[in-house]
């Protein structure tokens, strides 16, 4: 790992892809910043009726030290914000870590992040309105997304011209107890592997470990996922074209009454291209599906099947307007399908 990629692999997890931070202080290898954006849109469905909502608000503090020798510490916590409704609730955890950085020895971090799996899984996990979903089926404890309470590693292999390895490794505790009704989740592992070369990447993951439910009697199962991706050019910056497959064991969920449940066996796909013209309108087209078997003696079936097309505007570079509809594809078994729109507006801090 380089010192060029040394700063990529900080301002990435500092900043995050989209976000544009604010820079507070710098000075004496100190910095500190504030960053993060709010949302307001109109969202609507077939079967619903149009209220006001918002997509993803959330507010950061960041901040980075040159310990020297090579060696750079960062911290970040990261709160979603619920400003539309009164309570309590104001404020929600979604990050919260130290990372260390090498230029030669690669990155190491604790805390809640965002996983080494989703490195390789969120490729096409790109668009404001309607996007990646089967990443976040339980993802804090099952480390697919924002991974609660892990360690990890990760570091690259720069080849000249023949591009670059990169790999990441990722470790959660066991938590959750079964006593006070809680699902309890065994140690989980996760392994991430890419290539990347001329603007195209090529991604491997692996993420494991067994869990219990409440129902004592079941007996712990494992909750698995290989999953592959692709993905080609910069979101935002002219053609951007992604697609990632996961064949997954108890990873899955879907929704019956007021319960998610766990697919046993699952299929998941996502595939993602994308448009950036030079007026800065981002037009897009995104498909999703996730098949398979609640159970291994039960039948295959679609438990979701859905196509957005969206376009985004960026009237300055922190200001964007985005205007998505999703059409819900997923009629099997006389379902009622329930195609989803949005129409808002995000600013970033």
């Amino acid at each position: 790992m380089n010192k060029k990629f040394l700063a990529a692999a900080i301002a990435a997890a500092t900043f995050g892809t989209q976000a544009v931070a604010v820079e507070l202080y710098n000075n004496d290898g100190t910095t500190f910043s504030v960053g993060g954006h709010v949302s307001v849109n109109l969202n609507g469905s077939e079967q619903g009726d149009t209220d006001v909502g918002t997509n993803s608000p959330r507010i950061n503090i960041n901040a980075t030290q040159d310990l020297g020798n090579g060696f750079t510490a960062d911290a970040r916590g990261e709160w979603a914000l619920n400003y539309l409704d009164g309570g309590d609730n104001s404020f929600t955890t979604r990050l919260g870590y130290l990372g260390l950085t090498h230029d030669v020895y690669g990155r190491a971090v604790g805390g809640t992040q965002w996983a080494p799996y989703y490195d390789v899984a969120g490729v096409a996990d790109m668009p404001i309105a309607f996007a990646n979903d089967f990443i976040y089926n339980d993802h804090g404890n099952l480390g697919t997304g924002r991974a609660e309470k892990m360690l990890s590693y990760r570091n690259a292999i720069e080849l000249g011209e023949a591009g670059k390895l990169g790999f990441g490794l990722g470790w959660q505790g066991a938590k959750g107890d079964l006593s006070e009704g809680e699902v309890r989740y065994d140690d989980r592992y996760q392994l991430a592997l890419s290539y990347s070369v001329f603007g195209a990447k090529l991604g491997y993951t692996y993420n494991g470990g067994d869990f219990q439910d409440t129902s004592k009697y079941i007996g712990k199962k494992s909750a698995e996922s290989h999953l592959l991706s692709a993905a080609y050019g910069s979101y935002g910056k002219g053609l951007y074209v992604a697609a990632v497959f996961g064949s997954n064991e108890n990873m899955n969920t879907f929704e019956r009454g007021n319960a998610n449940v766990k697919i046993e066996e699952s299929n998941a796909y996502e595939a993602l291209i994308a448009y950036a013209l030079p007026s800065s309108l981002n037009l897009s087209l995104n498909y999703e599906k996730v098949e398979g078997k609640e159970y291994k003696r039960f039948a295959e079936k679609t438990y979701r099947e859905e196509m957005a097309v969206q376009a985004e505007y960026n009237f300055t570079s922190k200001f964007v307007g985005y205007a998505g509809y999703q059409f819900d594809l997923n009629d099997s078994n006389n379902r009622d399908t329930d195609s989803k729109w949005a129409l808002g507006a995000r600013y970033y801090l």
